[in-house]
């Protein structure tokens, strides 16, 4: 597996990859300025690497290291661990679809209603966009990363989300809290998927 570094470097050097970073993962390196101070509980280190269409933070924490815990925060107040290095939080959001609504619609982190929303986004995207999945190993095999099965990429990021507190809870100066990547809704919530 490649050191995040290693996987940063690879994606600034080469346009086309980062290109379609950007039209699979709404990853874009270019945009790593949060737009507010902010920090981690523990008082690690925080280095924005990355950032979405919506104004969401991609950072990694802690000291430079060949693996860093990813967080994501996102532009409405939210934010979390999506995985314990750059290679997993890769792999999560290229191959889950719609990842940040699988926790939007996550009832609170429930690993079933996850499940439930993922098998409902992947559905969507096959019908929507037939053409992103094979993009999706186009980018996994250019980033020599693995496409994992939608339920287990599921479970490694409900897990990743769920181990963000203590130490990375993500505070503004004021000492307020982002709320957690895990929405309240449960798919039902959804009327086109019922």
């Amino acid at each position: 597996m490649k050191s995040d570094d290693e996987l940063l470097e690879l994606v600034r050097h080469d346009l086309s990859l980062a290109e379609l970073l950007w039209e699979v993962c709404e990853f874009d390196l270019t945009r790593g300025d949060h737009g507010e101070t902010v920090r981690l509980s523990s008082g690690q280190a925080l280095e924005g690497i990355a950032g979405d269409f919506t104004g969401g933070t991609f950072f990694l924490c802690g000291e430079c290291r060949s693996v860093r815990p990813v967080l994501y925060a996102s532009s409405e107040g939210q934010a979390g661990l999506i995985g314990y290095s750059l290679a997993e939080a890769l792999e999560v959001m290229i191959g889950l679809p719609s990842w940040w609504d699988c926790l939007k619609f996550s009832g609170g982190g429930d690993l079933v209603s996850m499940q439930s929303a993922a098998e409902h986004l992947q559905r969507d995207e096959l019908r929507d966009q037939p053409e992103v999945g094979a993009k999706r190993v186009q980018l996994a095999t250019a980033l020599s990363l693995d496409l994992a099965t939608v339920p287990l990429l599921v479970a490694r990021l409900r897990d990743a989300v769920a181990g963000t507190a203590p130490d990375f809870l993500l505070t503004v100066e004021t000492g307020g809290e982002y709320g957690s990547l895990f929405g309240p809704w449960l798919p039902s919530r959804n009327p086109s998927w019922s």
